[in-house]
């Protein structure tokens, strides 16, 4: 896991939410684990509980929200499930999608004892994933896809782009075939628009790419704010 300091990765701050850019290998809350949580992190930095109000898988990067008391988290978890936050992710594929841009529908179905998401022909037993990609731009040995999340399953960005063909590179779980050393895979939050819980002004949270060779191969076609 990548070793920092938790002051120097907060994105945006005020009374009612704080967010980070959650480097990979971290967990966003507490799983049981001895490792440190970023939402223990945070309490620990904010002075008082912190709650999460949406996910981001542990080997994945970037923008993530928390809220500082009870009427933001309900607030936001009814922004969430309503769908009225947009939420951009960037993920690094070895082969480009056929299709260069398209919305994908899916049912997924989580088995938590293999802790992964399959796709299901059953509507009954499935919930309905959908998210949007576009291909951005090509390195020598990789594409870049910008995806728009309409539903906040688990694993879902990871489980839709492999079964189009386009797993994530280093998400060995999901069909790449190398894992990255430090157990990270390259799919990254980018941006979170949402309003806020009490002024309901919209908001605009940005998080860096990591600085990493992998991303900095595609500096040119990720925005700079």
């Amino acid at each position: 896991m990548n070793t920092f300091r938790i002051g120097d990765i907060v994105l945006y701050k005020n009374n009612q939410l704080i967010a980070f850019n959650k480097p990979s290998g971290i967990t966003s809350q507490t799983d049981g684990s001895a490792d440190k949580s970023l939402d223990e992190l945070a309490s620990i930095f904010c002075g008082h509980p912190v709650q999460v109000v949406h996910r981001l898988d542990r080997p994945a990067s970037g923008a993530i929200l928390y809220a500082k008391n009870k009427t933001a988290v309900a607030t936001m978890h009814e922004q969430f499930a309503e769908r009225e936050v947009e939420k951009t992710y960037f993920a690094i594929v070895m082969k480009a999608p056929e299709i260069p841009a398209a919305t994908l529908t899916h049912y997924l179905e989580f088995n938590l004892k293999v802790n992964k998401a399959f796709i299901t022909e059953d509507k009954e037993k499935g919930k309905e994933a959908i998210l949007s990609y576009e291909t951005v731009g090509h390195s020598d040995r990789y594409t870049l896809l910008k995806v728009k999340l309409h539903t906040g399953r688990q694993h879902q960005i990871r489980v839709q782009l492999a079964a189009i063909g386009s797993p994530i590179r280093g998400d060995v779980k999901y069909g790449f075939r190398r894992g990255n050393k430090d157990r990270s895979i390259q799919l990254h939050s980018f941006e979170l628009k949402f309003k806020h819980p009490v002024s309901g002004q919209l908001e605009r949270i940005i998080a860096p790419v990591p600085d990493e060779p992998v991303w900095k191969a595609f500096e040119k076609f990720i925005p700079n704010e």
